[in-house]
C-alpha cells in the first residue's frame, strides 16, 4: 500500500515543481547557430533573410519596417509572446501556415526555452 502512495506523490512531485529557468547566454549561442544566417539581433543594420529580431517578445507579428513579409505572415494576427514563440519555434508551418521562412523549428525544449529568453534581453 505504501508503494503505489509514494509513487503517486513523486509524480506530483515532478508535475508541480516549478520549470527550470531559462538560460539566455545558452540561448545566444543557440541563436548564433540557428538563427543568425538570416537574423540580426539589432535595432538598425543590414537587413538579412529575416527581419531583426531586437525587441520580437511583444512586438506584433509581420510589422517591422521596410521588411517585405510573406502572406501568411502578415495575415498570421499574433503578438510574439513567449507563449507564442514557443510553440512557433517548435513548428513555424504548423502555427503560421504558408511562411516562407525555411526553418525547421527548435525540437529541444531546453533549446528553444534558451533562445527565447536570449530574445527577451533584446530591447
Amino acid at each position: 500500500m505504501k508503494l503505489p502512495l509514494a509513487a503517486a506523490f513523486l509524480a506530483f512531485a515532478a508535475y508541480a515543481a516549478p520549470a527550470q529557468a531559462a538560460d539566455a547566454a545558452a540561448g545566444e549561442a543557440a541563436f548564433k547557430r540557428l538563427c543568425s544566417a538570416c537574423h540580426i539581433v539589432t535595432a538598425e543594420g543590414r537587413r538579412g533573410v529575416g527581419p531583426t529580431l531586437f525587441g520580437v517578445v511583444g512586438r506584433h507579428s509581420g510589422k517591422v519596417e521596410g521588411f517585405r513579409y510573406s502572406a501568411a505572415n502578415q495575415k498570421a494576427d499574433l503578438t510574439w509572446t513567449p507563449e507564442v514563440l514557443d510553440k512557433y519555434l517548435t513548428n513555424p508551418r504548423e502555427v503560421v501556415p504558408g511562411t516562407t521562412m525555411a526553418f525547421a523549428g527548435i525540437r529541444n525544449d531546453t533549446e528553444r526555452a534558451n533562445v527565447i529568453a536570449y530574445l527577451q534581453t533584446l530591447k
